[in-house]
């Protein structure tokens, strides 16, 4: 871990005397998910209309930022997002966020080797301790690697942060310019929201397919939670969890008894994550708790980490795959709606691993406009990103079954495809796919 060494002795100051640090011109870089600022954001908001050509850069907001809410038509501060929360795409829908493409666990390279020095990085911590150390709490990410390269650290204390154990998860007051009393308003909350009837059966399917000691990834949304549900009322035991994002549905296997992580080869007997988006149930639970451990994201994400524990089970959700196994998880057409994340690289470093699989998931059909559409299909919606391509997809899973696409011909494919789509519209890709000739005439 490298050092930053601050200047000067670090100075505590006000949010409005922080954000009068600030200049036109300028990059900001906020940080991501709960390390975000919010009482520095407030300040800065304030006289945003000061300054021009300020940029700022962040991740998954959790909650509206003040600098964007107070220029309402883009013209001091340029936001960019390494992926979109709800907030964000809806930013981006008014012209107000933009996207930046990544591997979220290449991120702390790309800090180091081809992104400029940071002018201010403003995070969100723990209060500094006895010993001088600032707990960066579920969001240790890429966080570390900024600070290497920025001209100036500020940090903004929160009691309300829980304390994490990891190996890098503390920033020292000797790499602080400036800190910020944060108070302790309430975390930003991401509610579970109940399993539906396709979200269970998709999940039935991948439950069958684990086994006891599998180390398991999982990502955001119902149909990984509904996995979650289904395994703490299963036979299941001494799970591992190796994981970028933590969610509700892990700790509810977590307090099932299901997660011993006794069988990893890496970080055995503890839960690995890299930054944490919950109810307070998991603040609680991850509070000074031992059996989790945050880790920088290039630890959780990249593949060659990934595989080095055996029997890796990487689940995730996708929007779109096409007859070929092409997976298309972030966008809906030109319109970006999350971002590539972790997915790929979870996709092919649960491949690597001894006995591992990857699972995407997807409901079979969806509604637009009124009119219901199928998932699978012929080609990608035109605009649309690849975010996993066809030779890294292993199984795909709907409600209506469960197929491998690894070493499968573009026929047998496109057949096995055809097979877990909604029956209303099997005949139609079926057709499409012998005009297409992806499936040729007196192919079995």
């Amino acid at each position: 871990m490298m050092k930053r060494v601050a200047a000067a002795p670090a100075r505590r100051i006000s949010a409005d005397e922080a954000a009068a640090l600030v200049q036109s011109g300028m990059w900001l870089d906020y940080g991501g998910v709960l390390g975000q600022p919010d009482l520095f954001d407030a300040a800065l908001g304030r006289r945003i209309g000061e300054l021009t050509g300020l940029k700022a850069r962040s991740c998954l907001s959790v909650r509206p930022r003040a600098i964007v809410e107070a220029d309402p038509e883009g013209k001091h501060v340029h936001w960019v997002s390494l992926h979109f929360s709800g907030y964000d795409r809806k930013k981006h829908d008014s012209g107000l966020s933009h996207y930046m493409p990544v591997n979220l666990g290449e991120i702390p390279d790309y800090y180091r080797r081809f992104i400029d020095p940071v002018d201010v990085l403003v995070l969100k911590t723990c209060p500094m301790d006895e010993n001088g150390w600032f707990n960066l709490s579920g969001a240790q990410l890429w966080h570390r690697a900024v600070m290497e390269r920025a001209k100036c650290v500020i940090i903004e204390e929160c009691a309300s942060m829980p304390y994490v154990m990891g190996d890098e998860t503390g920033i020292h007051i000797s790499e602080v310019d400036y800190i910020i009393d944060g108070g302790d308003a309430p975390l930003p909350e991401l509610p579970s929201v109940p399993a539906t009837e396709v979200e269970r059966a998709v999940a039935r399917l991948i439950t069958e397919q684990i086994d006891d000691g599998a180390c398991l990834q999982i990502g955001i949304g119902g149909m990984p939670n509904a996995v979650c549900s289904l395994i703490a009322d299963s036979g299941l035991k001494d799970l591992g969890i190796h994981t970028e994002m933590l969610v509700d549905g892990i700790i509810d296997l977590y307090h099932a008894g299901k997660v011993t992580g006794a069988r990893k080869q890496i970080d055995k007997g503890r839960m690995v994550a890299t930054f944490a988006l919950g109810t307070k149930k998991m603040y609680d639970a991850m509070h000074r708790n031992p059996d989790f451990c945050f880790q920088p994201v290039d630890w959780t994400n990249l593949p060659h980490r990934i595989m080095m524990n055996d029997n890796v089970v990487s689940i995730n959700n996708t929007t779109q795959i096409d007859l070929q196994g092409q997976v298309a998880s972030e966008s809906d057409g030109h319109r970006h709606i999350s971002g590539t994340g972790g997915q790929l690289q979870f996709v092919r470093g649960a491949y690597a691993s001894r006995n591992g699989k990857s699972f995407i998931c997807l409901s079979s059909t969806y509604e637009k406009r009124g009119e219901r559409k199928s998932r699978i299909s012929l080609r990608m919606t035109p605009g649309n990103i690849v975010t996993a391509p066809r030779t890294d997809v292993m199984y795909v899973v709907t409600e209506y079954g469960l197929v491998n696409l690894k070493g499968k011909s573009v026929p047998e494919r496109a057949r096995a495809l055809i097979s877990i789509a909604h029956p209303d519209f099997r005949e139609q890709l079926e057709r499409e796919a012998y005009e297409h000739r992806l499936i040729p005439r007196g192919f079995f």
